[in-house]
């Protein structure tokens, strides 16, 4: 496999623009294992050192500390982890902007329900991998040949 560190800067924007497009992640606290669950990421194009989560107050993220995300994007050619802190978001103009129909989907009572949670995930270390095959490795590949020499892949340790 050819591989290259790659550059820090066009992966970090290659992860923001692939998480707008699909932003689903696994979210885990570090202390609870057993916390890992599917979760929206509510970006703000403005704002690439948080990330904000619409919870319940009934789940275990009402627990807030330490946790750790992992993202897959839409093709399958960028995957990332991410470290960071979750606490409560107390803004309300916060709040405002980030609320949207799909989270009202979630909160009947709407922004004053009192089961939700909203919570800001402030970002630290990352680790993100990109690998493209293009067209004739995905054709080798599903030939069963050896692909090895036609992936381009990048891996950096960063913090998003």
């Amino acid at each position: 496999m050819n591989y290259t560190e790659g550059d820090p800067h066009e992966l970090r924007q290659k992860f923001w623009h692939a998480l707008e497009h699909s932003p689903y992640v696994m979210l885990q606290l570090d202390a609870d294992a057993d916390s890992a669950a599917p979760m929206t990421a509510s970006l703000d194009e403005h704002a690439n050192h948080a990330i904000w989560f619409f919870a319940a107050r009934d789940s275990r993220f009402a627990t807030h500390g330490a946790a750790t995300a992992t993202f897959s994007s839409k093709g399958h050619d960028l995957f990332a982890r991410f470290a960071g802190t979750l606490s409560k978001e107390t803004d309300q103009a916060r709040l405002d902007k980030q609320w949207s129909n799909p989270v009202q989907a979630w909160f009947a009572g709407g922004k004053t329900d009192p089961n939700l949670l909203f919570l800001r995930m402030d970002l630290g270390p990352a680790s993100i991998w990109s690998s493209e095959l293009g067209l004739i490795g995905t054709a080798k590949m599903l030939a069963g040949m050896d692909v090895s020499s036609d992936i381009k892949s990048q891996h950096i340790e960063t913090t998003i």
